[in-house]
């Protein structure tokens, strides 16, 4: 093994031990404790997990080290020596840790007022509840341990049998893929309509099941996938960066809630009027803001609708239009929808917002493969090309804007209705991130990568509450991996493709010998 590939083994030690020692300052070990605890089953008490959570934190970290430091290797021996280097670096470091910690803990000083994590328990959980020289080389061992079975993972990785058996599911695979595929484009167009109708016939059945609080996280996810649909179509096919997208959000819900709520105005038109009219309002001020802003691009585009959005969010908030829009205490007591004389429930919502969604999904995908698609596909490519070929840009930009605005103004007047109450700060500028992250992650374009965009960035966060302090570190985490890994999305959108026909081949008579010998001789038959 040469001495670079042992120096680099060794500095990637390091560089994990580092990574390690920031977690336990922040208290990120912590946290990834209790997340592995809950998926076990096993209930924590307090703030720190119970040590067979935290090994186990320290284990997977040293196990992706010893990975990545065998991965680059190609035989057995450096594999392992390379992992084993690394996790000796690793454990070194963590050792380091651990005895910088045991000194505290027998001092029982105090440094709570430069690193609030690092309380006496807290310290003494690091060590694994073992106060003394065994707890550093616990900590050792850990580290040590798992890079070395990483470096066994890596070495049964690269089998023969392992690559038969990867070989043997990436054939499977692809046949699978082959089979979808082939067959006329009307028995695709079948098997795909099939697998849609199976597909929500399942989320059909499911609110019946899943409860009140999850009906409410998944009816929210539901609203954020017709946000994205709306988005799709302003960012994704027509290409342009809307900073202040929730400001449509935000006109839809706040004319549910002046038509449909008794304080401040008690208008109470009815849940539907008030809708269609939320739909139509947020459609013309996406009219209203697109007319002067035609010519700009890019950057410039972005930061005048983030400007729109912001002015929006503080006169809702101004106390000077407390008496019409109810001013930072927002609307309450938003009146829903009624079937037969009967209120609508959780249940009946959840129904409510897969209707929307499947007539957003219905929509955008009509508008994707129709003319108007195809016109915004081309701005997006390249607005000046697109505008000498005869595409009027401004007339198919404003329209992009409008419709995108009339899927928010859809999706926020279902949200005012829902959840009884709407106010300034629920269209903050982090709500609009929200929905440009959940169709830059999912990807831009498609209707399946701003499904799993919105299940990932809205959907996940619930399940995993405990990361709700680091929401915004995992979001800025998860972007910059995207544009490293996936800069198109988990689900890339295809460019589409038009198969021509082939040309029958024109069939000539076979030429006798008698005429092509005549042809040598220039006579004429």
């Amino acid at each position: 093994m040469k001495k670079s590939a042992l120096r680099q083994s060794l500095n990637l030690g390091v560089v994990f031990g580092i990574v390690h020692v920031f977690c336990v300052l922040v208290g990120f070990n912590t946290l990834v404790g209790i997340l592995l605890a809950k998926l076990v089953g096993v209930t924590t008490t307090g703030s720190t997990p119970a040590t067979g959570a935290l090994v186990a934190y320290g284990a997977l970290l040293a196990l992706w080290a010893g990975l990545l430091s065998a991965r680059h290797q190609d035989s057995t021996d450096k594999r392992l020596l390379a992992s084993t280097l690394t996790g000796l670096a690793m454990g070194l470091v963590a050792a380091a840790l651990a005895l910088v910690l045991l000194l505290l803990v027998k001092n029982k000083s105090s440094v709570r007022d430069y690193l609030t994590v690092l309380s006496l328990p807290f310290m003494k959980a690091c060590l694994y509840k073992l106060t003394n020289a065994f707890g550093i080389l616990a900590n050792f061992a850990t580290f040590f341990v798992g890079a070395v079975v990483g470096g066994l993972l890596s070495v049964l990785w690269n089998l023969p049998i392992a690559n038969h058996i990867r070989q043997a599911i990436s054939n499977g695979w692809k046949a699978a893929t082959a089979w979808i595929k082939s067959g006329s484009p009307r028995a695709n167009n079948i098997k795909k309509y099939i697998f849609f109708v199976l597909l929500f016939a399942l989320v059909a059945l499911l609110p019946l099941k899943w409860g009140s609080y999850w009906n409410y996280v998944m009816g929210t996810v539901g609203l954020y996938v017709i946000l994205g649909l709306g988005l799709n179509i302003i960012v994704g096919l027509s290409g342009q960066l809307v900073l202040g997208y929730i400001a449509f959000f935000a006109i839809g819900a706040y004319t549910m809630a002046l038509l449909n709520a008794p304080e401040p105005h008690h208008l109470m038109w009815g849940f539907w009027p008030a809708l269609l009219l939320g739909i139509i309002l947020a459609a013309i001020s996406g009219l209203l803001i697109g007319l002067p802003i035609m010519r700009l691009r890019g950057d410039y585009l972005a930061i005048v609708t983030l400007g729109f959005g912001e002015i929006i969010r503080i006169m809702l908030k101004s106390d000077v239009l407390t008496t019409f829009t109810g001013g930072p205490r927002g609307i309450q007591d938003i009146h829903g929808p009624t079937l037969f004389g009967r209120a609508f429930n959780d249940i009946d919502y959840m129904y409510l917002i897969i209707l929307a969604m499947l007539l957003a999904i219905y929509i955008y995908q009509r508008l994707q493969h129709s003319r108007s698609g195809r016109a915004w596909m081309a701005v997006r490519e390249d607005e000046t090309v697109a505008r000498a070929s005869g595409v009027d840009t401004g007339k198919y930009k404003l329209l992009a804007l409008m419709i995108g605005a009339a899927f928010a103004g859809l999706a926020g007047g279902i949200y005012a209705a829902r959840n009884q109450f709407t106010g300034p700060d629920e269209h903050a500028l982090m709500a609009s991130v929200n929905v440009l992250c959940l169709i830059i992650v999912g990807g831009m374009g498609n209707v399946p990568g701003t499904l799993l965009g919105a299940f990932t960035l809205k959907g996940l966060p619930e399940i995993l509450r405990e990361v709700e302090n680091f929401r915004m570190l995992a979001f800025g985490a998860l972007l910059v991996a995207m544009m490293i890994l996936r800069p198109a999305g988990l689900i890339p959108s295809q460019r589409p493709t038009l198969t021509l026909p082939e040309e029958p081949q024109e069939s000539t008579p076979p030429i006798s010998a008698e005429t092509s010998e005549e042809k040598k001789r220039g006579g004429v038959k």
